[in-house]
């Protein structure tokens, strides 16, 4: 079983969606293994995002993450990278399909509601810096 680290993205909590886009991803299967809702503080953020580090947009990116509260989630179950980045859509919300949670929700590239983890190794890093092991349970 893989696990995925989802953060539900500050314009989805002001908007309503949190409750939609976990419904969204349960209703595919996966398991929902940790949540909580957080107001992340620039540190935590720019080692969230530190892959981003140099580029242009990376103090807006953390600006934006730690301007309201977010939801942090581990889902688990199989291939749950992979489906979740699926029904996430692509990383622009103007390119992402229908039916994709940034195609159907997203406001900009800036606003893009949700994020989730890139690969397997990526999500086992993500997750340690927003949960402790007592944090994750099995069931």
């Amino acid at each position: 079983m893989e696990r995925s680290l989802v953060l539900i993205k500050s314009d989805a909590i002001q908007r309503g969606l949190a409750g939609t886009i976990i419904t969204r991803l349960e209703s595919q299967g996966l398991k929902l293994v940790a949540l909580k809702m957080l107001h992340l503080d620039k540190a935590v953020a720019r080692r969230h995002y530190a892959i981003h580090r140099d580029k242009p947009f990376f103090e807006g990116l953390v600006d934006y993450i730690t301007s309201a509260p977010i939801i942090a989630i581990i889902f688990e179950g199989e291939r749950a990278v992979e489906v979740i980045r699926g029904m996430m859509g692509l990383t622009d919300p103007a390119k992402a399909k229908a039916g994709t949670i940034r195609g159907d929700f997203g406001l900009d590239i800036g606003r893009n509601t949700i994020h989730g983890s890139d690969s397997v190794e990526t999500a086992g890093e993500e997750i340690k810096i927003f949960f402790s092991e007592d944090e994750i349970f099995s069931y």
